[in-house]
């Protein structure tokens, strides 16, 4: 059995698709009911912070993954994932199932070149040391061998069904609906972007294979691109012009005067102000894996999730 805790998400949606397709048994962990015809999916009701929850909901599984997100905000973050990294871990220990933790680069900070697996933790950002914190909680256990254990690590998303990222909340969307796009940031600089299909892709691989344990890997994820040719692809696809309004730090900040969660981005925002360049040619090499290009993502989401109005 392969459990998913956090199922609901984007990342834990596109990697039960993957595990379905290939007939694995799967238990789905979360606090909402998550509702699945397939014979082959269960789902068990567990809060992460609960860790007697979480044990009985994990009995029997091969291999756990950790796909939860948690509310944008920095107190929270601070407060609640410790604690749900500490159970993670104690998971493993107690049910010998292999983890795989779904991360994101936060804690490499403003790096001045590609962003690899052996870059080191700088983090630029609160949020940014507590990913620290936690992914080092896990691969130092992983290295001290009292689990097997390793994180998958992908770059900003595009392709959420619950459109959760920027690109697809201000750049999609709006082209779909034959609006102007918004960027944060430069868009002269360059940023890549994870596919969430190849990401769900990549989780499955690392399930199928323990000689992958006890690393970190980078998610397959196509070659850096600044965001005026990004937004350029776009508009090609949805058939409207590359028409674009910068967001810039100021505007983030007054706007998160009455918005939380955007207040929550004004901090990272030299993810956008800067080049940011995610390598993920590990992966790719190892598994022999090709990143669906930015032109054929988009224009599978232009017929499906953001379907041409």
């Amino acid at each position: 059995m392969q459990t998913i805790l956090g199922a609901g998400g984007a990342v834990a949606n596109a990697l039960t698709r993957e595990l379905e397709n290939n007939n694995e048994i799967i238990r789905l962990v979360s606090r909402k009911p998550i509702v699945n015809n397939n014979k082959n999916v269960s789902w068990k009701k567990a809060d992460l912070l609960n860790y007697a929850e979480l044990l009985e909901a994990c009995k029997g599984s091969t291999v756990i993954y950790l796909t939860a997100g948690l509310v944008y905000d920095k107190k929270i973050w601070a407060a609640q994932w410790p604690v749900i990294m500490q159970n993670f871990i104690n998971l493993g220990k107690e049910t010998g199932a292999r983890l795989i933790f779904f991360d994101n680069v936060y804690m490499y900070g403003l790096v001045d070149g590609p962003m690899k697996e052996d870059t080191p933790y700088k983090p630029s950002s609160v949020k940014g040391s507590i990913r620290a914190q936690i992914a080092n909680m896990l691969m130092d256990e992983a290295k001290a061998g009292t689990i097997r254990a390793s994180i998958a690590r992908g770059a900003d998303f595009y392709g959420t069904e619950n459109q959760n990222s920027f690109v697809d909340m201000m750049v999609l969307t709006n082209y779909a609906k034959k609006q102007k796009a918004q960027w944060i940031g430069n868009p002269n600089k360059l940023h890549n972007f994870s596919y969430i299909p190849d990401m769900g892709k990549g989780m499955f691989l690392l399930g199928q294979h323990p000689e992958s344990d006890n690393q970190i890997w980078h998610m397959p994820t196509a070659p850096a691109i600044t965001g005026k040719q990004f937004i350029e692809i776009a508009a090609r696809v949805y058939g409207v012009k590359p028409s674009v309004f910068a967001v810039n730090k100021f505007m983030l900040w007054a706007y998160g005067l009455f918005n939380k969660v955007v207040m929550g981005t004004v901090e990272m925002y030299y993810q956008y102000s800067n080049d940011y360049i995610f390598d993920s040619s590990k992966f790719e090499k190892a598994f022999d894996f090709k990143p669906t290009s930015y032109k054929e993502g988009l224009k599978l989401m232009s017929e499906t999730l953001y379907a041409k109005k």
